[in-house]
């Protein structure tokens, strides 16, 4: 069992209160450990369930996901951009071993929507991490949106200079130059700039 997938069972057992809860969540490991098609179709339906908790369903999600079974996508999604960082880092890390072609566009959505921007870090990175057609415009449209807010969001400002950093494009050059202004950003500005010089882009 894989430490991500650990962390994730470590995690939701600490929120259980009730004799119930500790029951189901016996009876959904029992279902994972199994791995037989049967149980993975009974994840399925975890998912798609009327009135079942949100830990099970991120239990669920990442069992099939990481198997490669694209029923987990949808759930995935909502869970990159949770409220809570530690859902969206764990939807994060298994929606890009996935490989499921809807989830650089949906990452770029809510990357690049201005009323969730809070909860961005992890699509952005999720975004760098797939390479993706979608990665450098969704990346460099969000920064460019923040650069010029009136709230800059700074970590999910500093995740897309980052990010452009590591994708190398020089399409990102000028915008990287302009956050190179802003001193929350400049360090993270300039690594960036050094890795598009490496690649044959002027400073």
């Amino acid at each position: 069992m894989e430490e991500e997938f650990r962390a994730l069972l470590k995690r939701v057992r600490a929120e259980l209160v009730s004799p119930a809860e500790f029951s189901a969540y016996e009876k959904l490991l029992a279902l994972v450990r199994s791995d037989t098609r049967a149980a993975r179709d009974e994840l399925a339906e975890v998912l798609v369930a009327p009135e079942r908790p949100l830990w099970a369903r991120e239990i669920a999600a990442f069992a099939l996901g990481s198997k490669g079974d694209r029923r987990a996508f949808e759930t995935l999604v909502l869970l990159l951009n949770y409220r809570e960082p530690v859902r969206c880092a764990t939807a994060a890390h298994v929606l890009a071993r996935l490989r499921d072609p809807r989830t650089a566009k949906a990452a770029a959505a809510l990357a690049t929507n201005p009323l969730r921007t809070a909860y961005a870090v992890y699509p952005v990175r999720l975004l760098t991490e797939l390479r993706a057609p979608e990665s450098v415009p969704a990346l460099l449209a969000t920064l460019e949106r923040l650069l010029a807010a009136r709230d800059h969001v700074w970590p999910v400002a500093r995740a897309c200079v980052e990010g452009l950093g590591i994708l190398g494009d020089r399409r990102a050059e000028a915008t990287l130059v302009a956050a190179r202004e802003h001193e929350k950003l400049r360090p993270a500005a300039i690594a960036a700039l050094a890795r598009l010089n490496r690649r044959g882009v002027a400073p």
